[in-house]
């Protein structure tokens, strides 16, 4: 497995071992194929892990998932955060910087799409007890856990052993302090939040970082935007299996938005999912929104 990047080489630990470390380079055949933190590859050479060693990258084998986003919904380039991914905490401060429902319901999305469970972790509760963030994902099935530096961890840690589970989150959102606490000896740097509530872009690269009791997470820099030009309405719908199926009866070029932009939408067909359509609506609009974060 791929867990770090480093210009033009990837750190990989061999049988998930986290002890059997070797850095490698990919083999020319490979051309431009991108690969990620999370990737499963097969390498070739000196698989010793001394110092001053070097093996090859040969083969980028398939992902069962993948985290992906744009600079913006504009870009049609998109990129690859992490591959193979079963989890995404998305991290979120209840206040200094204030939270944004946009974001989460964004990278919502990404995760459904990509084959991700996503998971809302709220840091700095301390400072805003009464915060009814939360409630804005109630009939969305998301599982909502607290991270700061005050909360247990053992919440956290039951998500987390032995799954790789990818951390994203604004810069000074207590991330990396997060997964300081969750991997001791990590030394992820951090930052303070600056006067007009943007935190410092403390880390700079994804590295996976493997816990304690069994697991792994995958630490990736904070991000000011979240682009979706990669993903339609349909792409969103097709992620719930209890939606999935209503859509075959939409008319063609449907957004699925419901009235007055589609008053023919299916959704709206379907017996007591007004709540949960409603709430998948909310991520259509988000998906929409091309808003900069």
């Amino acid at each position: 497995m791929v867990v770090s990047v480093d210009r033009g080489r990837w750190g990989c630990v061999l049988d998930g071992d986290p002890e059997r470390r070797i850095v490698a380079m990919r083999a020319r055949e490979l051309g431009r194929t991108p690969i990620v933190v999370g990737d499963q590859v097969d390498v070739v050479g000196d698989l010793s892990g001394k110092p001053d060693t070097l093996a090859r990258i040969v083969r980028v084998g398939d992902r069962r998932t993948v985290l992906r986003r744009t600079a913006d919904d504009t870009d049609p380039f998109e990129r690859i955060v992490v591959g193979n991914a079963e989890k995404l905490f998305i991290v979120v401060a209840l206040a200094d910087p204030p939270p944004r429902t946009g974001f989460v319901e964004r990278c919502m999305v990404a995760a459904y799409v990509g084959g991700l469970h996503p998971v809302l972790c709220l840091t700095k509760h301390d400072l805003a007890a009464d915060s009814e963030f939360a409630a804005a994902f109630d009939d969305l099935d998301l599982t909502i856990v607290y991270g700061g530096i005050d909360d247990p961890l053992e919440p956290i840690l039951d998500l987390l052993t032995d799954h790789l589970t990818a951390f994203i989150g604004h810069s000074g959102v207590g991330k990396s302090t997060l997964v300081n606490r969750l991997v001791p000896d990590a030394d992820r740097a951090v930052g303070e939040v600056s006067g007009v509530g943007k935190g410092k872009h403390t880390s700079t690269q994804s590295i996976a970082l493997s816990l304690p009791g069994g697991g792994w997470v995958i630490d990736t820099p904070g991000v000011r935007s979240f682009g979706l030009a990669h993903i339609t309405p349909d792409d969103v719908i097709l992620a719930f299996s209890d939606l999935a199926e209503a859509i075959e009866d939409c008319p063609r070029g449907c957004t699925h938005l419901g009235p007055p932009a589609d008053p023919e939408c299916a959704l709206d067909a379907l017996p007591d999912k007004e709540r949960r359509v409603a709430a998948i609506r909310r991520l259509l609009v988000a998906l929409n929104s091309n808003e900069s974060w």
